[in-house]
């Protein structure tokens, strides 16, 4: 069982307590505006159902994330099937349209990697000027392949790895040329060993302790490697 609580209003991204990873203290601050509890019927497997519509005044205006936020909680009621599910800002009730200039993100994110292992999940984190460096921590990666920091200054920094059950944590130092640019966090599978429905979690905090938010949109776009590349040919014998 599990219920979608969508919230707006004065404090819906303001309160310290929204932008945290744990769902402790006045996490679900501001207004609700709609809630719907989903249960072991199959009406909505594979399906999709539409909260809204929204008017975007609705929604607290911030000027740090440049515009409107709504918040969305979801919340395991009860059972233990692992419910997987996905979102969409769509301006139409019937069909995913997205909306100009909308985008999401989260603090902290939970997912389950691909089965297959040459498929790449990626997050995206915005870099502002402030960043001198990041602290990422991952929970329960099995040793489940790699992680690696992509960005316009490295084709590919690889970060400490979580055990079974277990966090862990790296410290990434920001160059100049990644501020005011996404980071590309990359997590590919291990193609030798086969770790079925790995679910993992990870986030990110500057130097500061605060979570920097994984944008759906990364800003400024993916992130590609800018720096020069060389080779030396090998000479035959």
């Amino acid at each position: 069982m599990t219920k979608f609580s969508v919230y707006g209003g004065a404090g819906c991204i303001t309160n310290p307590d929204a932008t945290g990873t744990d769902p402790s203290g006045n996490y679900k601050s501001g207004n609700m505006l709609v809630t719907k509890t989903f249960g072991q019927k199959e009406d909505y497997d594979n399906n999709w159902y539409t909260f809204g519509p929204f008017n975007p005044s609705e929604g607290e205006y911030s000027q740090k994330f440049g515009g409107y936020i709504f918040k969305v909680i979801c919340e395991g009621i009860k059972g233990d099937d692992g419910n997987l599910y996905r979102y969409f800002l769509s301006t139409n009730s019937e069909k995913n349209v997205a909306v100009e200039g909308g985008n999401a993100f989260t603090f902290e994110y939970t997912f389950r990697l691909h089965k297959d292992a040459f498929q790449t999940s990626h997050i995206y984190p915005y870099i502002d000027d402030k960043v001198i460096s990041v602290e990422q921590r991952n929970f329960d990666w099995d040793s489940d392949g790699f992680i690696k920091i992509c960005s316009v200054a490295t084709l590919g920094d690889e970060v400490a790895l979580s055990g079974d059950n277990n966090w862990s944590n790296s410290v990434y130092k920001i160059r100049d040329q990644e501020r005011g640019k996404s980071l590309d966090i990359q997590f590919t599978k291990n193609d030798k060993i086969l770790v079925n429905n790995n679910n993992v979690v990870f986030s990110i905090r500057n130097q500061y302790g605060e979570l920097l938010p994984f944008y759906v949109v990364p800003i400024g776009g993916v992130p590609k490697y800018q720096g020069n590349i060389s080779a030396t040919p090998i000479k035959k014998k």
